[in-house]
């Protein structure tokens, strides 16, 4: 049977911080079979998250040969150079051990973001309509699926460069309640990513786009904040 070479690249700082593992070769292998065969089988040590196993989650997000993917989604005949893959944790966050990263930034950019449903009724007020066909709700409607997987924050050069850059999963949650009809903080929305990390410092690579699992467009929806932050700045102006 064939083997595969699988370098395992853990946080800097930590000891044995690449390793290298023959991994049987199976059919249909994905790159999660991969990392839970090692741990399995050759490094019980060897820590890493998953839950669903079937792309609904997004917690086994990891670096594959450099590129943020969903590792459970990713056949491994897809990502081999030759019969070598590299694996490594998500870029852009802390490490916690091996392939675990800390999550916590990540989400502490969504709140800073005011990426939070801000509601104005109670529980005893009837339920607002929705228009499916408005166009607003149709911007809403375009990030919604979004899974918090971080790929994108991983993959954006400008998260590398600027630690308190919001980040392109924050920037659309919050483009996403700037156009949801039933939240009620549109100004401190706009406050919230007109900012000194705010949607002003994307350089519109694209990465986040790209590399997105669900297909979702980051980059449209930060073009739009953009837009809404101008007209809001020179309305204010007036």
């Amino acid at each position: 049977m064939q083997n595969l070479r699988v370098t395992i690249e853990r946080g800097p700082d930590q000891p044995n911080a690449q390793r290298e593992f023959d991994v049987p070769a199976q059919a249909n292998q994905t790159v999660l079979d991969v990392v839970s065969w090692i741990q399995q089988n050759a490094d019980p040590t060897l820590s890493y998250r998953f839950a669903c196993r079937v792309g609904m989650c997004g917690s086994c997000a990891m670096m594959v040969n450099g590129v943020p993917r969903w590792t459970c989604r990713t056949h491994i005949s897809k990502v081999l150079e030759g019969d070598s893959v590299t694996i490594g944790p998500l870029r852009n966050l802390p490490v916690i051990k091996d392939l675990a990263v800390d999550m916590d930034p990540f989400f502490d950019k969504w709140v800073a973001a005011e990426g939070v449903h801000h509601g104005a009724l109670t529980r005893d007020d009837p339920i607002a309509p929705v228009d499916p066909a408005e166009a607003a709700r149709g911007q809403a409607d375009a990030g919604i699926e979004c899974i918090n997987c971080s790929v994108c924050y991983a993959a954006c050069d400008t998260v590398t460069g600027n630690p308190d850059y919001l980040g392109p999963a924050a920037l659309q949650r919050a483009w996403t309640l700037l156009n949801d009809s039933k939240d009620s903080a549109r100004n401190a929305i706009l406050e919230a990513v007109s900012g000194v990390g705010g949607c002003h410092n994307c350089h519109s690579i694209g990465s986040c786009t790209a590399y997105c699992p669900n297909d979702l467009d980051p980059l449209s929806a930060i073009a739009g904040l953009k837009r809404e932050t101008a007209k809001s700045f020179f309305k204010r102006g007036r």
